[in-house]
Parts: structure tokens; sequence; C-alpha cells
């Protein structure tokens, strides 16, 4: 019988059914909550799975693929191609079954480094990798969304007939970049440029009583920090180059589902905007309290594109097709082979 590991432990502990099961309820009952609210029924007469919807929804999935492609590539590049590609998607839908059952505020990556150890790469070298890809997730957020701001006009991007709401989510949506931004100054300053004056002025910060109870963790993301400067700061331009495109990549496929959906359902709809839109919804699920953003996800997608569609019932079934390929599908993929991932025996690392 295989002998658990405390990483085992922790891993098996967070994969728990119930885990699956809770978000997976409070996602459907908002859904139902939403329907019974400002469903029409009239609207499945107007809704007709044409070749157009239907060529949108493949569409989608082909860019959900997409993302899962440079989700993948950028778990070789950062290994230097020695993770084949069978164990980086592997990898890669681990990640992403952890984000849907863990709040968004966790995420995916907090187990990132287990995963990657039981794919053989060293445990301290997984740690580094994990530093490495929430650098750049953080970088590709902080450098494109100047850029959507720049070419989508402000009240295209946040005015949408709800005054109290556009406010809200105009607030919420730079609080989340501000915080980000700085976020992503620390981790540049502390993998690449000084990580020990990082880790000494973390470690003094969490010293005070308020924050104490989180000391300890924090001296252990200052100790990753120094491990993944020293492999870092020896690394080509062109190694950066191709993992940061494997990020944008990855990124952009994701929100290109909407876009795909948008052209199948509403031809008629401004891609940019609708583009451009998903930057404030994923920077406002980045925060939210629900395992994988169930619910949150559901009602501001509902109220945020509902200026840009013709009534609320289409909203909701686009937005149900929206967490189905990017959400759901995820959540059936993880129930699938964590048992096996789970009795799997470590390979050999990878050094």
């Amino acid at each position: 019988m295989t002998r658990f590991t405390e990483s085992d432990k922790e891993m098996s502990s967070r994969l728990g059914l119930w885990r699956v099961l809770v978000p997976v309820a409070i996602g459907l009952c908002v859904v139902v909550w939403l329907f019974y609210r400002e469903f029409d029924p009239e609207v499945w007469h107007t809704v007709h799975f044409t070749n157009r919807v239907i060529w949108g929804i493949a569409l989608a999935w082909v860019f959900m693929l997409g993302r899962d492609f440079g989700y993948s590539w950028r778990f070789r590049v950062l290994t230097d191609k020695e993770l084949r590609w069978g164990p980086a998607v592997r990898v890669c839908m681990m990640c992403e079954f952890t984000s849907a059952i863990t709040p968004s505020t966790v995420g995916g990556s907090s187990l990132g480094m287990i995963f990657l150890h039981r794919e053989g790469v060293n445990l301290g070298r997984a740690t580094t990798l994990t530093m490495t890809t929430l650098f750049l997730d953080e970088l590709f957020f902080v450098l494109s969304c100047p850029l959507i701001v720049a070419f989508v006009p402000s009240k295209e991007l946040f005015g949408f007939g709800h005054s109290q709401f556009e406010i809200g989510i105009r607030w919420v949506f730079w609080c989340v970049y501000a915080l980000i931004l700085l976020w992503t100054v620390v981790l540049f300053v502390g993998i690449i440029v000084k990580p020990h004056a990082i880790r000494k002025a973390l470690v003094w910060l969490f010293g005070f009583r308020l924050l104490r109870r989180w000391q300890p963790t924090v001296i252990s993301l200052g100790d990753s920090m120094v491990a993944t400067s020293k492999d870092l700061r020896h690394r080509s331009a062109g190694w950066w180059i191709e993992a940061f495109a494997a990020t944008t990549v990855s990124w952009i496929s994701r929100y290109l589902v909407v876009n795909a959906l948008f052209l199948g359902f509403v031809p008629s709809a401004d891609q940019l905007v609708v583009f451009g839109r998903q930057f404030v919804v994923w920077a406002i699920l980045m925060f939210s309290p629900t395992p994988g953003g169930s619910g949150v996800s559901e009602w501001l997608f509902t109220e945020y594109y509902g200026d840009m569609l013709q009534n609320a019932g289409i909203a909701l079934i686009i937005a149900l097709f929206w967490r189905i390929i990017t959400y759901y599908v995820y959540l059936i993929i993880g129930v699938c082979i964590v048992p096996s991932w789970l009795k799997k025996r470590d390979k050999k690392q990878i050094k």
C-alpha cells in the first residue's frame, strides 16, 4: 500500500468530494434563482441553434483548448522541455480543478508545486516554477489592462446603464488592479532584484501582533523568493519571451471564449468591448469568496453583459455555456483523474 507523505495528505484533504459538490451547488442555486427572476420562457422561441450558433459554441471550445495548450506549453518552457506534454497537460488539469474547488483568492497555484513534484520535478524546483507562473500571470494582467483601457472607451468598458453598479464595478476594478500591480512589483523585486531584502521586509512587517499569525507563511514565501531568484537571474531573454508568450496565449484564449459565444448568439455585439470586459470580470473574480467564483460569476456575467443583449434570458443562456466550458468541465475532468493521481507513486525526479 502506498504510504502518503504530508503533501499527499494535504492534497487529499483539499480535493475531497465535498469540495466539488459545494461550488456546483452554489453555482446551480444562483443559476436557478437568476432563471426564476429574469428568464422569459418566450426567449427559448427566439433562440435557434443555427449553424452560426453551433459554430460559435464549437469555437469557444477551441479557444478553451488553446488556453490549456498555453498553460501546458508554459510548464514545458519552465522545465526546459524536460516535462513532456502528457504530464504538462495533467498538471494543467489539476491546477484548473483546484481553482474550481477553492476560493479564487487561493487558486490552483497553491498546490501547483505538489502537482509538478508528483510528475517528477524536484520539490524545490517545483516551488520555483510555481512562483514564476504566478509572476507571469500577474505581469500579463498588469501590462494588458492599460492597453484595454486605451483602446476601449471607458463608457463602454464600465458604463452600461446602471449607475450604482457601474460605479461599484469601476471602483473594484481599479482597486484590484492597484493591488495586483503592487504585488507584481513585490514579486519582481523579490524573485529577481533583491530577494533577501524583500524577505527581510516581509518578516519584519508580519512581526507585528495583528499580522503575526501569518508570519510562518510569509517566511516560507520569502524563502521561495530567494530560491526562485537563484534560478531566474541566469535565464536568457529568449526563455522569458517564450514563457510570457505561452502565458499570453493561455489568458487571451480564455477571454476569447466569450467572444466566440457572442459571435454565435449575438453577432452584432462589439467584439472589442466584449473582449475588454473580460479583463474586468476576471479582475473582480480574483477576489471572489466562493469556490471557483461559483454564483458570483453567473450573476456578474448577466449583469455586466446585459446591456449588450436583447434581454436577460439570452444573457443567462450565454453565461451558462460560458461556465460549462470554462468551469464545470474542469470539475468533471478533476473528478475523473484525482483518484488515480492520489494513488500514483512518485516518479524519478527531474534533476
